[in-house]
């Protein structure tokens, strides 16, 4: 759906998901956003690839390498992950938070790392779609995150929208390659 002015407009489907997953308490000095990416891809295929903590490398492209340190995939697991240069950061320890198989929810929470995101949290959510005919996923990512000393909001949710933005796309090039080489049958409406 798009405005007049050529940008997207959210679907009711999205504004109803947003509010059921992606709300967050934000305190004071802190930035959240939620963002949204339709894949030409099945959910399963999709999810197959978010929910593996241990693998974020697999489509996430600042991320080098990825070494669980305590968990074996459960609640609670961390792992630590070196990111590649470019990026004001080498490391990040993350926490799993929620991994739910069923409902499709992945949420993790850095715990450590030289970057200046503190108090950084995530929610991605993975929703069943038909896109052209075909089974396609809708995922959603948000965030809460610190604003660091010395930065504005509107710098800190841009510089974090920047990095989901490249994540998300990454995912979908990922997943719709693998889904070309799966070749799903349009789904047949009539």
């Amino acid at each position: 759906m798009s405005s007049s002015n050529g940008c997207r407009m959210e679907s009711d489907h999205e504004y109803t998901m947003k509010q059921r997953h992606h709300r967050h308490e934000i305190m004071e000095n802190q930035c959240t956003s939620a963002l949204v990416k339709h894949i030409k891809a099945p959910l399963q295929l999709v999810w197959s690839l978010v929910r593996r903590f241990d693998q974020p490398q697999k489509y996430k492209p600042f991320i080098s390498r990825c070494v669980l340190v305590r968990g074996d995939l459960e609640i609670g697991s961390v792992r630590e992950v070196n990111v590649r240069s470019g990026l004001p950061a080498t490391t990040s320890t993350e926490r799993l938070e929620l991994l739910d198989d069923n409902e499709h929810i992945l949420s993790v929470k850095i715990v450590g790392g030289d970057h200046r995101l503190k108090n950084y949290s995530s929610l991605i959510t993975l929703h069943p779609e038909i896109i052209e005919g075909r089974p396609g996923t809708m995922v959603i990512e948000s965030f809460v995150v610190d604003v660091p000393d010395g930065n504005t909001t509107d710098e800190t949710r841009y510089f974090v929208e920047a990095l989901i933005k490249c994540n998300l796309k990454s995912l979908a090039d990922v997943s719709e390659r693998l889904a070309i080489q799966d070749r799903t049958e349009p789904i047949d409406r009539s």
